[in-house]
């Protein structure tokens, strides 16, 4: 008879522990789907919202300053030629008028050797001829210049003087009587009007000359102008390129930094136009989520080994309640008839309690493996802690290790994933009992934080500590000071990742030969860490 009983009695805890691990898996499995589907819908929409904006690309920018460039450089250029060409202009008519300014006085010294010494007056006609042919030929471009009014005058008074000129060759040499009158008379119109051809010409080109003069001062300064301002659109062009490019550099830096420190929030639109970092965003959301189901994958598996590291002691644990369940049992069938009511009854009490026992310790193992997305609410991390120590309490009988925990009374809560943050509490003790020697002490307090509405959990050892030169690479992903199969060197990096997303650090203070402390601040309910669902995206570019 006692055969059957003891193999019935040994598969039902079995079936217990595989029907609970059944739906623990279903569970975790149906968590784990939905929260990639959160993910997946959540880079959806940023995917979306950065496609959706106007394009203004940096090559966009680019061309447009160089046009901006090209077309000022055009202008200058154009400005340039008119300016040289009104420049040519009025040095062309200057010329035409020290022609016709030097024809014109050519005729007065004709003139004047005529009246003094009474030589040739013809020869002075040529050259009133010449400065006739000079206004001819030379018309258009008088006449743009000086205006009508001015070249008929100039025409006017050089016809008129040719005429006053062949007047006195007709009265020939006549000096005496009434001729001699008229004569005299008429060398004074001659000169007087020699005099004023030559006064209109000087003035004309006096005023020419102030007038090139300023044009090119106009010109010199509107050059100038012209060069500052190509310098300064060059230079804000460029800044403002520099800048956009630069910033966007810095921006993908900060990402970068934030993804290593364990933040996967996605990068949504934070300008009104998309350019060629847009490509990159959706690279790096991408990278994200393939980054975060990885350290999911890796999160799991630290949390697989630390069930393996509890499973020599929980066996150990749950032996002690069967044990008792079946020599109760036997002690029940073999003393049945000589037992009275009382007995059989106080009998079964302790098997139903030792059966509770060993369900719970299914239970603590099972909820510590359990893996579902975020859950999460106001935690007593005070009673979070007690829980976890609990449950490593077989590690530390086997080690020999005494463990003090203090807390701080009416602490506020906090607000976080308690399956996370048990995992975390868990993995720094069993790191803190590695490092401790049998029979050492281990000593867990949580406290207010130097830091306003923070709290700390200090986990401290007293074992050997770290060497200085490794304390500031313990946190590297795959880093571990344990011995080779003893440790993976993922449970501080990826405590380090779930405490930053809860908002809070995670330090380490060690001297050698007096032990190690690790101390782990989060924030209040009043003060929640930003891990809901809408940090998973949030407007950073």
């Amino acid at each position: 008879m006692a055969s059957p009983l003891h193999l019935k009695q040994a598969k039902a805890p079995n079936a217990m522990i595989e029907a609970a691990q059944e739906k623990t898996e279903d569970a975790a499995g149906q968590g784990a789907v939905n929260t990639r589907h959160e993910r997946a819908r959540d880079f959806e929409e940023a995917r979306k919202a950065l496609l959706a904006r106007p394009g203004f690309s940096v090559r966009a920018q680019i061309y447009l300053g160089f046009a901006l460039v090209f077309l000022f450089t055009l202008i200058t250029v154009i400005g340039l030629l008119m300016s040289i060409y009104e420049v040519d202009h009025k040095v062309r008519f200057l010329e035409t008028v020290n022609q016709y300014l030097i024809e014109i006085e050519q005729a007065r010294r004709f003139e004047k050797n005529y009246f003094l010494y009474g030589t040739n007056l013809k020869d002075g006609l040529e050259n009133v001829s010449s400065a006739n042919r000079i206004l001819d030929s030379n018309k258009e471009q008088i006449l743009s210049i000086t205006g009508e009014n001015v070249y008929n005058q100039m025409l006017s008074n050089l016809k008129e003087y040719e005429v006053l000129i062949n007047r006195l060759l007709a009265l020939g040499d006549a000096w005496d009587g009434s001729e001699a009158h008229a004569k005299e008379a008429l060398t004074d119109e001659v000169r007087e009007q020699g005099q004023n051809m030559i006064s209109l010409a000087a003035e004309l080109a006096l005023k020419e000359r102030q007038a090139l003069t300023k044009t090119i001062s106009r010109a010199r300064r509107m050059h100038i102008y012209f060069l500052l301002a190509l310098l300064a659109i060059m230079t804000v062009n460029s800044f403002i390129l520099a800048r956009r490019v630069l910033d966007r550099i810095e921006q993908y830096k900060t990402f970068a930094q934030r993804i290593a420190s364990g933040d996967y929030t996605l990068i949504t639109p934070k300008r009104s136009y998309r350019d060629e970092f847009t490509e990159l965003a959706l690279a790096v959301n991408q990278m994200v989520l393939d980054v975060e189901a990885r350290e999911e994958l890796l999160i799991q598996s630290h949390k697989l080994r630390a069930v393996g590291t509890l499973t020599a002691g929980v066996a150990h644990e749950l032996n002690n309640p069967i044990n008792n369940i079946m020599i109760t049992g036997h002690m029940f069938l073999e003393d049945y008839e000589s037992t009275d009511d009382e007995e059989r009854m106080d009998m079964m009490n302790d098997v139903v309690n030792e059966a509770n026992r060993a369900k719970a310790i299914i239970a603590n193992l099972l909820d510590f493996a359990r893996e579902s997305g975020s859950q999460l609410a106001p935690l007593d991390v005070a009673e979070m802690l007690k829980d976890t120590i609990a449950l490593a309490s077989n590690r530390l009988k086997r080690s020999k290790i005494n463990i003090e925990f203090s807390s701080t009374d009416k602490l506020p809560r906090v607000h976080g994933d308690s399956q996370q943050l048990r995992q975390v509490f868990l993995n720094l003790i069993l790191n803190a009992i590695d490092a401790s020697q049998s029979g050492g002490n281990i000593t867990v307090t949580v406290l207010p934080a130097d830091e306003p509405h923070y709290i700390a959990v200090k986990v401290i050892d007293y074992g050997t500590g770290i060497p200085k030169h490794i304390l500031g690479s313990i946190f590297d992903p795959f880093f571990t000071t344990k011995s080779q199969g003893k440790g993976t060197g993922l449970g501080l990096s990826m405590s380090q990742g779930i405490i930053t997303k809860h908002g809070g650090q995670i330090r380490v203070f060690s001297q050698e030969g007096h032990g190690t402390t690790f101390t782990v601040t989060l924030p209040v309910t009043t003060f929640p860490a930003k891990i809901t669902e809408e940090t998973h995206m949030s407007p950073l570019y």
